[in-house]
């Protein structure tokens, strides 16, 4: 992965390949940019400056003498400033260091760096300050460069990716802020990085063990600052009744796994934040079997889990120097769904840990079927200040929300509030839906407690009024619908898994104690 570095002391000492340098549509050098102007004398002359307008999206290399320590500006437009505040203002952002680092990549450059005083004149206007635009834009730049390559028979040269991305300042001495800032950044790519790998991942690799295998191989990185893992397999599942996990796996040869991490580094106090992953590493439907066309993509319904692990790997890269408010437990209820002599049939009753019978109409509404056990799981084991599942649930989600859209439901109105503020401001747009009581009649059966799913209409509803019937009275829980949002192509996203919900979790994780986890 690229590095971040940081050069103090004025343009005399800065030196890179290439700078990117932003811009509002109209303005000029000495406006947007007048420390840059004075350490790249000859930006301002340069003939491309003819050409360049600052319109959002709009991209422009400069170019001075060889010889200088800083031979290119990379200008990036940033559009109308007035409506650059708006919500797709910072996503345009984001897309234009995402895409000049791949520019740079192209052409292959070893080191980039960005003027730290431009940040902040232009940080008030998307709603941060310095520092935490810079995390913003170290991590787009890292996002941009990332590439699934791990089946390709003729890889491309990761060398050619640029060694460093740098903060220049004027000042003598580095901002310890940015210093954190980027910091974290660069445990938000690594957690965003691995929920993008096990996502891309084909099911033939990426099964219940391999996700168990995966976290082991985490815990063992981490362990030293409060970091473990546990991980049950069908054995353990029948020992706890986990009677609706169990009748998702049966159609598998794969065995199926509870994969469990915890982390309590010494000064987390109270009582724990669990976060529930999905784990369906690979969806057929079982009986109820899917469309082949796009069947291809459910290698992909275990993105929920691979966001849990990446939160973790993000949690365990910010150790030693960061500590959460309360330890964190996640879970991973993974296993295939699949058809077969042994699967689970329409029409069959199954009873979950909870006691709650169900009588399943719908084998491919098989999510919430390993969700509820692992909500009753965490809450028995852990009792929990607070949950949050996060599941590629229902279709109907997408239908609602559409395309990069998270469903958002909730018990808890603070809690929803800071999931929805967490995802719209770090790029995991979410909205809030109601969970409403009247589709408890809709999932009522003659012969169970309930049926696994109800009625088409307001479908991603009645999926979350179904896990709520496992949450207890008092606890405080969320649910996010990542259906629509776990792939996408963007210029911080090749074509493929998004590792949508990372920095939503880290973030309720980072701000527990502002929703009164205890």
């Amino acid at each position: 992965m690229m590095d971040i570095r940081f050069q103090a002391g004025g343009g005399e000492r800065w030196k890179a390949e290439a700078v990117l340098a932003f811009f509002f549509e109209g303005e000029k050098v000495e406006q947007a940019a007048p420390v840059l102007e004075q350490a790249v004398p000859w930006l301002s002359i340069a003939p491309a400056w003819r050409d360049f307008r600052g319109k959002k999206g709009e991209m422009t290399v400069m170019y001075g003498p060889a010889a200088m320590d800083i031979p290119r500006v990379i200008a990036l437009g940033l559009g109308d400033r007035e409506k650059a505040g708006r919500e797709d203002g910072l996503i345009a952002l984001r897309h234009a260091v995402g895409g000049a680092l791949r520019l740079c990549r192209d052409h292959g450059l070893e080191s980039v760096a960005v003027e730290m005083s431009s940040l902040e004149r232009i940080a008030p206007v998307y709603g941060f300050d310095g520092p935490g635009l810079a995390r913003e834009i170290a991590l787009a730049a890292l996002l941009g460069l990332y590439r699934y390559e791990r089946w390709l028979s003729v890889k491309k040269d990761s060398s050619s990716d640029p060694r460093w991305l740098a903060f220049l300042f004027r000042e003598e001495h580095v901002n310890d802020a940015v210093r954190e800032a980027a910091r974290l950044a660069e445990a938000e790519a690594a957690g965003l990085c691995l929920a993008r790998d096990l996502a891309n991942g084909p099911a033939n690799e990426v099964t219940p063990a391999f996700m168990a295998s995966t976290a082991e191989e985490l815990v063992s990185r981490f362990a030293e600052w409060g970091m473990s893992c546990h991980v049950l397999g069908p054995k353990e599942l029948e020992e706890r009744n986990m009677g609706a996990f169990l009748a998702v796996s049966r159609g598998s040869e794969r065995e199926p796994r509870l994969v469990v991490l915890e982390y309590s580094p010494r000064g987390a106090e109270g009582k724990p934040l669990a976060l529930v992953g999905k784990g369906i590493t690979f969806d057929s439907g079982g009986i109820s079997l899917k469309p082949s066309a796009g069947m291809a993509e459910m290698k992909g319904d275990m993105s929920g889990a691979a966001a849990v692990m990446g939160v973790f790997e993000a949690l365990g890269r910010l150790a030693p120097g960061w500590t959460p408010p309360c330890p964190v437990v996640g879970l991973m209820p993974c296993t295939e769904n699949m058809p077969g002599g042994r699967a689970t049939r329409p029409g069959d009753i199954v009873v979950t840990m909870s006691g709650r019978s169900i009588e399943i109409v719908n084998t491919d509404a098989e999510g919430r079927l390993i969700l509820a056990d692992a909500l009753t799981y965490a809450q028995k084991n852990w009792n929990p200040g607070g949950i949050v599942d996060i599941a590629t649930l229902t279709g109907a989600c997408a239908v609602a929300l559409g395309k990069g859209n998270a469903g958002l439901f909730a018990n808890d109105d603070t809690l929803a509030d800071l999931l929805h503020a967490a995802g719209c401001r770090f790029g995991e747009r979410n909205w809030r839906l109601p969970v409403w009581e009247s589709s408890r009649e809709i999932l009522k059966s003659n012969v169970a407690d309930m049926v696994n799913s109800g009625a088409r209409e307001g479908g991603a509803l009645h999926a979350a009024f179904f896990l709520s019937c496992f949450v207890e009275e008092g606890m405080r829980w969320a649910h996010l619908d990542i259906a629509a949002a776990d792939t996408g192509e963007s210029p911080v996203n090749v074509r493929g898994a998004t590792g949508f919900g990372v920095r939503t979790l880290l973030d309720a994780v980072r701000s527990a104690q502002q929703w009164r986890l205890n």
